[in-house]
């Protein structure tokens, strides 16, 4: 979107700017009675289910009417030591403002990974990870209007900010110091359900599979926002370090563009898929690209590979750093990384209308959404395989 239509939109809030766009896509609401229930058939190419937790997530004889599955952050470490714990646990009921939602799918995002392993310092305990969520609302809350018992929703990473702040008034509500988030100060989707505060919420269509729908709700909508801050000016020369689940995304809004993307990742099954999807180039992570770059998003958690991305760039060049978590940033030679007003940034989560502005554009240019399924009883091998780059696209856990 350029700057001047987004300009259109900056002096209304952002529940009004939800409210606003009730027409778009991602706005369907949809009652009880006109509702068809998206399934997802086994797929005989998926991982192999796991025996911890899948007889229990298939089998809810056993377990109350109000009490269902949930994976915990129990014990962060390395993947390998098991930090999750699978539990059964009464749901939380909505409040005023809230919405119940029964979980179809929930996407693995890599910082369900870091939180899992303690790079990211747990805000409470044992807390369920999760916030590509897409599901069903069941139940509403006193005061809640957007939504109805029925409808299809979508819960993402941010979930909470104060509205009252300098940055949430400017429209900068991803800065808000009181900024509270889904699977890190709340339970999120790696669950049968959760809570969610409609407000923070998006209403999504029903003729999609919540597979396809899941990890645009984080993957797509921070790529969208680090293609932002990389200033891609149109028809540019992007590089992209790193291509998993938001990469992937990310790419194809640059190529709808007309750009030019050039792809480095130390995984060749990810160079393959960004052949596919219309890289102009495939490299090696910290391969030197054929072409100057104009922007650069460093998507990969190492912070060896900022240096790297800098030099490749052209002058006025702009690297953004997409992850809420990175390794430290070796040390910057002045004359080959930042002179010719070379630019380094970061992305801090999304606002509201990231979100918004991403969905519509996913819906016109039709992304392609490559996904790696698995039950929700294997969040702890999702998690595993992510860690080790054997997931294609976008880690997906379906409900049974």
């Amino acid at each position: 979107m350029s700057r001047s239509a987004h300009g259109k939109t900056t002096g209304m809030g952002p529940s009004a700017l939800i409210r606003r766009h009730s027409a778009l896509w991602l706005n369907v609401r949809v009652r009880d009675g006109e509702r068809r229930r998206q399934r997802h058939p086994a797929r005989p190419d998926g991982p192999e289910p796991l025996s911890r937790g899948a007889k229990a997530m298939s089998d809810t004889s056993a377990i109350g009417r109000n009490a269902g599955h949930s994976w915990v952050v129990g014990r962060p470490g390395p993947i390998d030591t098991q930090p999750l714990d699978f539990v059964e646990r009464e749901w939380a009921q909505p409040g005023p403002g809230e919405i119940l939602v029964r979980v179809e799918a929930c996407g693995v995002c890599r910082t369900d990974l870091h939180l899992a392993e303690g790079d990211l310092k747990p805000h409470r305990a044992n807390t369920v990870p999760g916030h590509e969520v897409v599901g069903v609302v069941e139940s509403v809350g006193m005061d809640s209007t957007r939504f109805v018992t029925g409808d299809r929703v979508g819960i993402a990473w941010l979930r909470h900010t104060c509205g009252r702040c300098c940055r949430c008034r400017s429209g900068a509500e991803n800065l808000c110091p009181d900024s509270r988030y889904t699977g890190w100060d709340a339970d999120g989707g790696f669950a049968d359900r959760l809570v969610a505060p409609e407000d923070y919420a998006y209403a999504l269509p029903v003729d999609r599979a919540a597979e396809y729908l899941a990890p645009l709700l984080c993957a797509g909508i921070i790529g969208y926002r680090a293609l932002r801050r990389a200033d891609l000016p149109p028809g540019g020369r992007l590089g992209v370090y790193g291509f998993g689940a938001s990469a992937h995304l990310a790419a194809q809004v640059a190529l709808a563009r007309g750009a030019s993307v050039h792809v480095m990742t130390r995984s060749a099954e990810a160079r393959r898929l960004a052949l596919e999807l219309g890289a102009t180039s495939a490299g090696d992570t910290y391969d030197k690209p054929p072409e100057p770059l104009d922007s650069a998003i460093v998507f990969a958690p190492v912070g060896e590979i900022v240096p790297t991305a800098l030099a490749a760039l052209d002058r006025s060049g702009t690297v953004a750093i997409a992850g809420i978590h990175l390794t430290d940033i070796p040390p910057l030679n002045y004359q080959r990384h930042l002179f010719h007003e070379r630019n380094l940034c970061s992305v801090t989560a999304n606002t509201r209308r990231d979100g918004i502005e991403f969905l519509r554009l996913a819906a016109e240019i039709d992304l392609q959404v490559t996904t790696t399924p698995y039950l929700m009883s294997q969040a702890d091998r999702a998690l595993s395989d992510l860690a080790a780059d054997r997931v294609r696209g976008a880690a997906v856990l379906l409900a049974g």
